[in-house]
């Protein structure tokens, strides 16, 4: 076993199980994944540890037990397609690639977007694609989708994406919202959706979700 092989096997241990992480599928899915291949070489040593991690300038890798709760609560059969927005170097689009049927990642940021895919190629995800692309946009020419899964905050409605889910869809995301942040889950029934918080969380906002700065006198 290596040190990262340790090191993961400890954050799941000391991060995700003691946090309400206990699903079989989803734990096995995060051991597979060697999360330090996904951060600059600066971060490696520290590829595990309980915070957000810096990709590129103002992007983040999700802390390891919000990303991990949020693809519990997103509840990602083996038959659903994915879309996984903001993927950043594309570690949550390993993550959720075997837990779905497919996964189509966008990522807005052209160099994120190459290294995503550089990446996912090395470790044979062969059920998963990145196209780049505004991360409010979406990809509403390959909608609906099962699942839409936001790897950061938002602070405005992603009202754009949620009209690509599928009936019975679900997306998650980190919802900033007076004062709070809290990871929340949107359902989409009959055309109609719903959504509701989860649990306290924090993570940095997406590009494309910032709420428009207020007007001070």
């Amino acid at each position: 076993m290596t040190a990262s092989d340790a090191h993961r096997l400890a954050m799941i241990a000391g991060q995700l199980k003691v946090n309400r992480v206990n699903d079989d599928r989803t734990l096995d899915a995060i051991k597979a994944i060697p999360r330090e291949k996904f951060v600059p070489a600066a971060y490696r040593g520290v590829a595990y540890v309980d915070e957000d991690l810096p990709i590129a300038t103002d992007r983040y890798l999700m802390e390891p037990m919000v990303f991990a709760r949020l693809a519990l609560e997103a509840g990602i059969g083996s038959g659903d397609t994915v879309l996984d927005v903001g993927c950043g170097t594309g570690y949550s689009t390993a993550v959720l690639a075997r837990l779905a049927e497919s996964v189509l990642a966008v990522e807005s940021d052209p160099d994120l977007a190459k290294s995503a895919e550089s990446k996912l190629a090395a470790l044979g995800v062969d059920n998963a694609a990145v196209i780049q692309a505004s991360l409010p946009h979406g990809a509403p020419d390959q909608a609906p989708f099962d699942v839409i899964f936001l790897n950061g905050a938002v602070e405005v409605d992603p009202g754009g994406l949620i009209a690509q889910l599928a009936d019975g869809g679900r997306l998650v995301c980190v919802r900033k919202h007076k004062g709070t942040s809290r990871a929340h889950i949107v359902r989409k029934t009959d055309r109609v959706w719903g959504g509701r918080d989860l649990f306290d969380a924090y993570t940095p906002v997406l590009p494309g979700f910032e709420a428009a700065p207020a007007f001070e006198f």
